[in-house]
């Protein structure tokens, strides 16, 4: 899948940039922004091209169709998305079973415009205690990959500026769709 994963984001000419440094074994890797179905297919691309093993979060309707098998295949975990399930304690516990283990997760929960990003992705990496890595996709730029490594401190409001910072400069497929929760916060205050 390597060769020919890089050869499709060659021929879209689409470019992967930075790395899961090798020592980081496990992580939650955020998946931002996500607007498009074409998110999924550029990042799975990127994944394979880079060889990092991933499972991912997704809507247990994904699995209800005949493709159910190949979403569940390629690293799908179902999300029961209308009810609480504990799936931060549910996803944290994973993390106990695997040697390596990269979780991707979208933030924003959704391809619709949010306000707030979704907290559970944070929680996740805290308990679990393992790092986040700050995955993209960035349409203007034709690029997608990598970016920073963040140890989760414990405080929400100042890591999620950090995390929010890096993908400020980041332009998804539909920009309309796509907004920050501390951008949202700002402009509803006075």
């Amino acid at each position: 899948m390597k060769i020919i994963s890089r050869l499709v984001l060659r021929i879209i000419g689409w470019k992967i940039e930075g790395e899961i440094p090798e020592d980081i074994k496990k992580c939650v890797i955020l998946a931002a922004p996500h607007t498009s179905n074409w998110d999924f297919v550029i990042g799975r691309l990127s994944y394979w091209s880079l060889q990092v093993p991933v499972k991912f979060l997704i809507k247990k309707e994904a699995f209800d169709h005949s493709l159910g098998f190949l979403v569940k295949k390629m690293g799908g975990i179902p999300v029961d998305r209308k009810k609480s399930t504990h799936m931060v304690e549910q996803v944290a516990a994973l993390f106990k079973e695997y040697d390596v283990l990269n979780v991707i997760i979208t933030p924003e929960g959704t391809r619709k415009l949010v306000t707030n990003w979704k907290r559970g992705f944070y929680f996740i990496a805290v308990k679990a205690n393992v790092p986040i890595v700050m995955g993209f996709v960035d349409y203007k730029m034709k690029q997608g990959g990598f970016g920073p490594v963040l140890y989760p401190s414990g405080d929400y409001d100042a890591d999620l500026k950090r995390i929010e910072d890096f993908y400020r400069t980041k332009t998804a497929k539909h920009p309309e769709k796509f907004s920050l929760s501390a951008e949202k916060a700002n402009t509803t205050i006075g």
